[in-house]
């Protein structure tokens, strides 16, 4: 476990900055998936109380982003096929209907942002930081949920974010992925900008999907 400094939020509670700051060093791959999460070393690490830190890792077992296994205490939940199917299943499904709704909906302002959009993947793509890989892939797709204009949706989706995320960096690791991925989006904001819903849907489908057996198969690598 790399040192992990606290994310300080003066306007929240203490506890939801710990949860906030072990959650986040979850999803980008900071704590590993199978390492355990001492209460007392965390503790010291974020110079906080146990409390808090306990109160965090309950909540994020209820996420799934942490297992209790007997005996040994809190670890963080490794990625399965099983759950990465479920979540790419709904996945599916939500950004394919944002994406026939954005074909409808969309403005020349918004093809204006999901262009910039695209050019911002380009850029991370070039530079090479994951992280940065990973938050410009999703607010490329991100852009296509403004362009819905429904925002039932897009809290629905902002609900399942930390889900998504998770497996959005274990795909932006892999290097011979990234061209792929620029290439896919390119596909979807010409389609997108020609309102051609069909298509759009079909990219957008196939988009997901073939990041999930990616995953997949590094996950069987492993």
């Amino acid at each position: 476990m790399k040192d992990t400094n606290l994310n300080v939020n003066e306007y929240l509670p203490l506890r939801d900055v710990v949860f906030n700051t072990l959650r986040q060093a979850i999803i980008t791959g900071e704590f590993a998936p199978g390492e355990r999460l001492m209460e007392i070393s965390l503790a010291n690490r974020l110079g906080v109380s146990r409390t808090p830190v306990r109160e965090a890792i309950r909540k994020l077992e209820l996420e799934g982003l942490v297992i209790m296994i007997p005996r040994k205490g809190a670890q963080v939940a490794k990625i399965t096929e099983k759950n990465l199917r479920d979540v790419i299943e709904i996945r599916t499904v939500l950004e394919e209907f944002a994406t026939v709704l954005a074909c409808e909906r969309i403005t020349q302002d918004g093809v204006i942002k999901l262009r910039q959009a695209h050019e911002d993947f380009i850029h991370a793509v070039e530079k090479g930081n994951i992280l940065d890989i990973a938050n410009k892939d999703e607010a490329f797709h991100d852009t296509i949920f403004q362009a819905t204009n429904n925002d039932r949706l897009i809290s629905i989706i902002n609900n399942l974010r930390e889900q998504f995320y998770r497996y959005r960096m274990e795909y932006v690791k892999d290097i011979r992925q990234r061209s792929n991925l620029v290439e896919e989006h390119r596909e979807l904001l010409d389609a997108i900008s020609t309102r051609d819903t069909v298509k759009a849907k079909q990219l957008m489908r196939a988009h997901i999907l073939k990041q999930q057996q990616e995953v997949i198969n590094n996950i069987q690598e492993a």
